[in-house]
């Protein structure tokens, strides 16, 4: 569907649209994210193969752990299976230093969130990206 967008008013700074074009341009610019993200995860998954890919999804209990405020570390290392203690010694940084960041005392330095990330083999903006306020 193509949509010709009216020009109310242009400055050499500005361009002024009515707000039925600029809520056609906020929509096709989510599609066109989303159809970004889609084609990410298909390569993805095409890469790893899909059973390997779909080792690293969350499931529906553990995104409503993340939505009720349990952090995204504390998550990813049950999901692999670790306790805190062989986590911490997997990612050479001390279990209470572990223990606060997962309970979100702490927001963990970039080395310690490094380490944490590659001994769980997520991305470590996947652990920040969950990380919850204390």
């Amino acid at each position: 569907m193509t949509h010709s967008i009216k020009i109310l008013r242009e400055t050499p700074s500005t361009v002024t649209i009515g707000r039925s074009d600029f809520e056609a341009l906020l929509r096709a610019a989510e599609d066109a994210d989303d159809l970004a993200a889609l084609a990410a995860h298909d390569a993805e998954e095409a890469r790893l193969g899909k059973e390997a890919a779909r080792r690293n999804y969350l499931t529906v209990d553990e995104v409503e752990g993340l939505l009720a405020g349990e952090t995204a570390l504390k998550i990813w290392r049950k999901k692999r299976g670790f306790t805190q203690r062989a986590l911490a010694a997997s990612a050479g940084v001390q279990p209470g230093y572990l223990s606060e960041i997962e309970a979100g005392k702490k927001p963990g330095s970039a080395d310690a969130l490094r380490r944490l990330s590659a001994a769980l083999r997520v991305p470590m903006e996947d652990l920040i990206k969950g990380a919850r306020k204390a």
